[in-house]
């Protein structure tokens, strides 16, 4: 018997051809379903789990969109010592920086902070605990998924220090160029070949790397493969959205004009 019915009978989770239709995300779409905010070919559809020809007319509400609307999305210059999601080991979660006394008081979006945007924030990537930089954290489905998305397509641009054994100044001058062409196309982790990297020389201590996609401590683990030893990574841009002069363990809204 297959293991998903989709490719059966070819009916399809109402929540998931949402989803795929970039309407929203499959946890938001299950809330629009229960709320009766969905309809198909017409009709109000408020059954989890309806299944549906991915072909059939797929309508939301204007109150679903009014909904995702008043969702926010922030961007964090996260410090050394905090993890991305999950408390663990003793260190907190970044999350913990959100709150009124470290909003950036140079925010321009004119947001005022509600506790409710606290609910269902959730970082959309990573950055290691010894890592700092741009950190999103956002209640947007849509969002979550142009960012972290299997298909995403957002590039993301990283300053990171480096010291090649004893050298820590000039490693420009002591890494052979071929280790260099390495960084960018090559390389390898956990048996899967990496995509296509941009890598060039910021100054003679620090590189700078533009990656789209983001394996478990990539950055580090790419230099350790050709030599390299991370002495401080941090991530300046995602996408369309750069760090600018966000200071660490300070944070602002996304504003509505502003995209990945």
């Amino acid at each position: 018997m297959p293991k998903h019915r989709d490719h059966n009978d070819g009916l399809v989770r109402l929540s998931k051809v949402m989803s795929e239709l970039g309407l929203c995300s499959r946890r938001e779409a299950d809330e629009w379903i229960e709320k009766g905010w969905v309809l198909v070919d017409g009709e109000v559809i408020d059954t989890l789990g309806t299944r549906i020809r991915p072909t059939q007319n797929v309508e939301i509400l204007p109150a679903a969109r009014s909904a995702q609307s008043q969702l926010v999305t922030i961007l964090l210059h996260k410090p050394v010592g905090y993890v991305s999601g999950q408390a663990e080991d003793g260190y907190e979660p970044a999350v913990t920086l959100i709150n009124p006394g470290n909003h950036w008081n140079e925010d321009r979006t004119g947001i005022r902070f509600a506790p409710g945007h606290l609910r269902t924030l959730a970082p959309a990537g990573r950055l290691d605990i010894d890592s700092t930089g741009l950190l999103v954290l956002t209640q947007d489905g849509r969002i979550a998924k142009q960012l972290i998305g299997g298909h995403s397509e957002v590039d993301k641009e990283y300053l990171v220090r480096v010291r090649l054994g004893e050298h820590t100044v000039d490693v420009d001058q002591q890494l052979p160029a071929e280790k260099l062409a390495l960084l960018r196309h090559g390389l390898e982790l956990d048996g899967v070949p990496l995509k296509t990297a941009q890598v060039s020389w910021q100054n003679g201590e620090q590189l700078r790397f533009v990656l789209r996609e983001g394996k478990k401590r990539q950055i580090r683990r790419m230099c350790e493969l050709v030599g390299l030893d991370v002495v401080g990574l941090k991530r300046i841009r995602m996408g369309r959205v750069t760090l600018g002069d966000l200071p660490a363990g300070q944070w602002r809204y996304l504003g509505p004009n502003e995209m990945f």
